[in-house]
């Protein structure tokens, strides 16, 4: 299947089946399970244990959201992006096998942020990476195939181990909080192994030349790409566009698993209906990338945003773990998707040698659909009084982004110079 693709490509295209067991295991599914047990069976209440992991999640998501600009500026120097890139990996790697080791769920919470420093921070410079592996031409097929390998790879194969090890291994004398711990160490190996290839096989090609000025180099050029970006219309609009549908997508993904709870789901019930996510996402967002080709990104983008809203139509009248798998079974469709072409077109439409720079600033509107998303859903659902009407405030930032993107950007864009 990666036949057709460059050795720079299939290797960048692996970090996306490298860092996806992170985003899947720690991040969406198993941690989150894992630390309110552990919290709760220290004494702390189920509420505070609820709030903790959130303001966990949005510091780490925060700090990254904040530096992403100037992060994306350093990566843009000449011999700096791989250096950064490996860092990151490193410190999200370190932190994810850490877990494995305290019982503590103060500690817990430390190691979660930094492997969420590592994961986010890792991604601000291998979106950067994008431009240097492969064409404005072929960058939607890239994109697509990384984030359809990241779902049936990374996301499924390791989950499947793991969730197979919590339940059954029982049966070999391996008891759930060991099987547990040891899902962290399988997801930090696979991390790191997977990563060897980006490592090895991509190089930075473009890029600004170092000034003895460092810092105020890098302040000046961070300056003129937030002009650039105000300046170019349809490009700001991109993004304003972007913050808001890719906020309707991160709210999806953060709030499933408290939202199914609402709804009477077990544990158990709710992997099932995640793994299923990650299982149909990964022929469509291949798929995704093929008609991206025929009909344009911008439009499969809109077919995305257009499926979501469906999504949430059906989400306000859920009971049943049927109606979720069902609902699963629409979010697989587009999730993979959506995100890869909004990567590529991205890619597509800014100036190679800055591209880190200009993806900096992307990563902060995608950063923040962990932080605004989830407490709309919360104000919404709190202020109705039923949980099932915070969906109301997803569907808004779908529709919002939709119009933006239908009106402000232009079905083609010429890359800016």
């Amino acid at each position: 299947m990666l036949k057709r693709f460059t050795r720079a490509e299939k290797s960048w295209i692996f970090y996306d089946w490298a860092n996806s067991a992170q985003s899947a295991i720690i991040a969406a599914i198993i941690l989150p399970i894992f630390f309110k047990s552990v919290a709760t069976g220290s004494g702390v209440p189920d509420v505070d244990a609820t709030a903790y992991w959130g303001y966990a999640t949005s510091i780490g998501t925060l700090i990254c959201a904040v530096c992403a600009p100037l992060l994306g500026a350093l990566g843009d120097v000449r011999g700096y992006k791989k250096r950064l890139f490996t860092f990151f990996v490193l410190v999200g790697v370190t932190g994810t096998a850490l877990l494995a080791f305290t019982g503590d769920w103060r500690l817990m919470l430390l190691f979660y942020i930094l492997s969420t420093l590592g994961f986010n921070g890792s991604c601000v410079f291998y979106d950067g990476f994008l431009n240097d592996v492969t064409t404005a031409e072929r960058m939607d097929m890239v994109s697509t195939y990384g984030y359809g390998l990241g779902y049936i790879g990374g996301s499924t194969i390791p989950l499947v181990i793991a969730l197979a090890l919590i339940q059954f291994g029982g049966a070999i004398g391996i008891d759930t909080a060991t099987a547990t711990r040891f899902s962290f160490l399988l997801t930090a190996a696979w991390w790191l192994l997977f990563t060897i290839p980006m490592l090895k096989n991509v190089e930075q090609k473009y890029g600004v030349a170092p000034d003895p000025h460092f810092v105020r180099q890098t302040l000046r050029r961070l300056g003129g790409t937030l002009r650039d970006i105000v300046s170019h219309r349809a490009l700001a609009m991109f993004l304003i566009a972007y913050f808001f549908y890719i906020d309707g997508v991160g709210t999806i993904i953060h709030m499933a698993t408290v939202f199914g709870d609402s709804c009477g789901l077990g544990s158990m019930d709710m992997m099932l209906v995640l793994l299923v996510v990650q299982i149909v996402a990964f022929p469509f967002a291949i798929l995704y990338g093929v008609l991206a080709r025929r009909v344009g990104a911008r439009t499969m983008i809109l077919v995305g945003i257009a499926t979501y809203l469906v999504v949430c139509v059906v989400g306000i009248r859920l009971a049943t773990l049927k109606d979720f798998l069902i609902l699963a079974v629409l979010v697989g469709t587009a999730q993979g998707g959506i995100q890869a072409l909004s990567r590529s077109y991205f890619g597509k439409i800014v100036p190679e040698e800055r591209s880190n720079e200009f993806f900096g600033f992307f990563d902060v509107f995608g950063k923040f659909s962990a932080v605004v998303g989830p407490a709309l859903f919360g104000l919404v659902a709190q202020a109705t009084g039923v949980t099932h009407y915070g969906v109301l405030a997803v569907m808004a930032m779908f529709a919002l982004g939709g119009v933006l993107l239908l009106v402000g950007v232009p079905r083609s864009m010429e890359r800016m110079h």
